[in-house]
């Protein structure tokens, strides 16, 4: 009987092993499922696929880098992709991460330009018989220096918050943002042959075509609001741009490489443009009250004015950050 009960007693310890090893291995492979479905956020060599708090990004356009691996699997061959801003505007669009879940972004563009041209035109003289008519070597007819310069401005800023969701490497975000923006252009000219008045009434200067740089400053014949004589442009102030936009939008991106994602977005607002009116200054020659003479005076010819607005659903870029274009966000 005592057999008996003993054979009982490690039958008993046997199987409470069996089950407890079966146990041990049961929440082994829990955790090691659990520990896959973690590694899918990270990479074999341990970097994390998505963004982390005080981490930046940068965003630009996919389009070049999609059709460079698309042209590599076919007969076309590839051609080296181009590093493009993400938008007509040429902004540059950023984000810097508060936390995993939030994000602040913007997008800036500071743009100044000019040039200048110069052009050098016969001499005229206000009374022509004071002109030499022939030249000694090594002498040479005089001329002077007509000079046009350009300068333009593109001003864009934007700024905005993000909130981001999902536990994948598939990350969806939301959010609103402000833009505003200022652009222009000022043209300004000087001729080395004065307008000078003289006592014919016959009105108007022979505007050399030397004189016009092919941006429309020499004006013949009549120009606007009654005035006569010929003219020619002195200054011209183009109707500067300003542009304003509130939006709130909604996007997705897929994380391909460890903090390499590609994704794009809508959105729906606000938008407001307005442009001013054109000045143009008139440098010209006309009758004075007698009727036989002549005065050099000048006058401005104010353009005129446009603007619009919209509030609708956009994949534009209203207020210069990313539209629905597929754009390669790249973080660090």
């Amino acid at each position: 009987m005592e057999n008996v009960l003993n054979f009982a007693v490690i039958i008993c310890l046997t199987k409470q092993k069996t089950n407890m090893k079966k146990s041990v291995l049961l929440l082994a492979a829990a955790f090691g499922v659990s520990g896959a479905f973690a590694q899918d956020l990270t990479s074999k060599k341990g970097e994390p696929f998505l963004p982390e708090a005080g981490d930046w990004a940068i965003g630009i356009d996919a389009s070049p880098f999609l059709n460079y691996a698309g042209q590599m699997l076919s007969n076309a061959g590839a051609t080296s992709p181009s590093f493009l801003f993400n938008n007509t505007n040429q902004t540059i669009f950023g984000k810097m991460f508060k936390d995993e879940k939030t994000a602040y972004r913007g997008s800036i563009r500071l743009g100044f330009g000019g040039s200048k041209e110069t052009n050098e035109v016969a001499k005229l003289y206000a009374d022509p018989a004071a002109a030499p008519t022939s030249y000694t070597f090594p002498s040479k007819a005089e001329v002077v220096e007509n000079e046009h310069k350009m300068s333009n401005r593109n001003i864009a800023l934007a700024g905005g918050l993000e909130f981001r969701r999902g536990k994948t490497r598939l990350q969806g975000y939301y959010g609103g943002e402000l833009g505003f923006g200022i652009s222009g252009t000022t043209h300004k000219y000087t001729y080395g042959n004065a307008l000078v008045a003289a006592g014919t009434t016959t009105p108007g200067v022979a505007v050399a075509a030397a004189d016009d740089f092919g941006t429309g400053n020499v004006t013949s014949a009549s120009v606007s609001q009654g005035q006569q004589g010929d003219a020619r442009v002195t200054v011209q102030k183009g109707g500067g741009t300003t542009t304003f936009g509130l939006r709130g939008f909604i996007g997705a991106e897929y994380f391909i490489f460890p903090k390499m994602s590609i994704g794009g977005e809508f959105g729906w607002g606000l938008g407001l443009s307005k442009t001013g009116a054109t000045k143009t200054t008139y440098e010209m020659r006309g009758m004075s009250s007698s009727a036989t003479a002549q005065s050099v005076g000048s006058i401005e010819v104010v353009g005129q004015k446009s603007g619009g607005w919209a509030f609708d659903t956009q994949n534009l870029n209203n207020v210069f950050g990313p539209a629905a274009q597929l754009r390669l966000n790249l973080h660090f």
